[in-house]
């Protein structure tokens, strides 16, 4: 009604929130002197805030779409009646990592679109939103398998741990692996299937990274990174099966940092910008060999800005037939890294089998790189 009085200036309206505002006021004061089980204030604002939104609805409703009214009250009612479950959810978070995560978001929902579209130096055809965004697709994948291995128990332990391990980062979940073998013999066959298991995710998740960017280059590189996953599924399966204890889960730990953490995040996007600004120079001084030689060097450390880059377009002038060499030299290079890994962390013959399945996989990389790189040579 009072909306209807003054629908132009509001004012009657205007007048109405505020009484409403001053004895939701004068409520609140009284009521954080209350305590809750726990001794402490009820400082909570879900009743003043549903107060708030009754009042509204009614201008929503005459002013706006329906579906307006109807969903601030659905979202309303929701999340009045789940008031107890994001108490524990609260709770059980900590207080680092929500703000981690808000300060996340308001990166992505206010930077990202902020950042110019358009290339700032000749040296790269990179655009900064196409850096950042680049950044966010690696860390949204890699917290997501955080997340799970934080707080999700049988997460931490078996198999879902190499699996969780193999989308956040294949090679430090090698390392974690290869310890527990060398600590405890017990462990070693399972740790084995766990560092192949890793490995064949890993090329499951280069794909899903690459197909946000470039689904041209997914048709180049889908039959070869499925089938070196299904074969590093299989080298698991036969691992798995062999072994003859299963107490892996009585060890659990957490494998690696927040990736939302600025730190990483700031270390991931400076080394997306060096790579792509290698690869373009190396690209004009020596050509596609250049590119080949580089893909091999970058997987002793982290493929995935390399990955990124030539996804998106960041070195011009090469096809995606060459692109797909290129990724799949880098993903059987970092599989080398990872065997070293697995003998050296280990110690003795404890891993020595996971290294011989690495050394494998990547071979079968590199000569079907090999076949692809002689396929573009064809065409050309």
């Amino acid at each position: 009604m009072l909306y209807l009085f003054d629908p132009g200036h509001l004012v009657p309206f205007t007048g109405g929130l505020l009484v409403l505002g001053a004895w939701l006021s004068i409520f609140y004061f009284e009521h954080i002197r209350e305590r809750d089980e726990q001794g402490q204030p009820n400082v909570g604002i879900v009743v003043l805030a549903l107060n708030v939104h009754a009042y509204l609805l009614g201008a929503v409703a005459l002013a706006l779409p329906n579906w307006v009214a109807v969903g601030t009250t659905v979202a309303a009612v929701l999340l009045l009646t789940g008031r107890e479950w994001l108490h524990q959810l609260a709770r059980r978070v900590e207080l680092k990592e929500i703000i981690t995560v808000g300060q996340f978001l308001i990166l992505t929902g206010l930077v990202l679109p902020l950042l110019p579209n358009e290339p700032v130096t000749t040296l790269t055809s990179i655009t900064p939103r196409e850096a950042w965004l680049a950044l966010l697709v690696v860390c949204t994948l890699s917290y997501a398998s955080y997340l799970a291995q934080r707080y999700r128990a049988s997460a931490r332990g078996g198999l879902w741990m190499a699996a969780l391990g193999g989308l956040y980062s294949s090679t430090a979940t090698t390392v974690v692996l290869a310890r527990r073998a060398g600590r405890d013999p017990s462990l070693q066959r399972q740790a084995q299937a766990g560092i192949t298991l890793a490995t064949g995710i890993m090329y499951l998740r280069i794909l899903v990274i690459v197909a946000v960017f470039n689904l041209a280059l997914v048709r180049q590189l889908i039959l070869p990174l499925v089938g070196l996953s299904a074969a590093a599924m299989l080298i698991c399966t036969v691992q798995y099966r062999l072994r003859r204890q299963a107490p892996m889960e009585a060890q659990r730990e957490p494998i690696s940092q927040n990736p939302l953490e600025f730190g990483a995040a700031g270390i991931f996007a400076a080394m997306f910008v060096l790579t792509s600004l290698l690869s373009t120079w190396v690209k004009t001084e020596f050509g596609l060999a250049g590119i080949y030689t580089l893909a091999a060097i970058v997987g002793i450390t982290d493929i995935d800005p390399f990955v990124l880059n030539l996804a998106q377009g960041g070195t011009s002038g090469i096809s995606n037939s060459a692109i797909a060499t290129a990724i799949l030299i880098a993903a059987s290079s970092n599989n080398l890294l990872k065997a070293v890994y697995a003998a050296s962390f280990a110690g003795g013959r404890a891993t020595v089998a996971s290294a011989a399945a690495l050394i494998v996989l990547a071979i079968a990389g590199f000569a079907v790189a090999s076949i692809t790189s002689g396929l573009w040579a064809m065409k050309l």
